[in-house]
């Protein structure tokens, strides 16, 4: 009866506790060949960037609006001399200096040292003012004024 006993624990089936790798070994080499057939099939898409183009003719009257390398605002009407101004009063200065004129435009143009979100809050600003030609001023090549 001892032998019954000890050939039927000897008979069990232990739990096996290692992961099979083979079908996930199969699955992994499916998928490589198919991205390795359908790679050269895929079409790359074309991004195209805006240029900067050139006006015919320059506008009579220009509000240029400047930021410095500080981050200070100014105001220059028509190639005039800056005026210091706070960004709260952006807008209704470029408002008056328009003179009822939705037509005369705005540029910005700001030093290469300061931050892009000085920028962009001035554009929000006149945006939300309703003046509608707000443009960037550009320099080609790399020259420095």
């Amino acid at each position: 009866m001892a032998a019954v006993i000890s050939r039927g624990s000897r008979g069990r089936r232990r739990a096996m506790s290692e992961i099979n790798m083979v079908p996930f070994i199969d699955v992994m080499l499916v998928l490589l060949i198919i991205f390795m057939v359908s790679a050269p099939l895929i079409t790359t898409g074309l991004v195209e960037l805006p240029s900067v183009g050139r006006a015919a003719q320059r506008p009579e009257r220009v509000i240029e609006v400047v930021i410095g390398a500080d981050g200070q605002l100014r105001i220059r009407l028509d190639g005039g001399t800056p005026q210091a101004l706070a960004f709260a009063q952006l807008s209704t200065r470029v408002k008056a200096a328009q003179a009822g004129d939705a037509r005369t435009p705005v540029v910005i143009s700001a030093d290469k040292a300061v931050r892009y979100e000085q920028v962009v809050k001035a554009m929000d600003l006149l945006q939300r003012a309703g003046i509608q030609r707000v443009g960037l001023a550009v320099r080609q090549g790399s020259a420095e004024p």
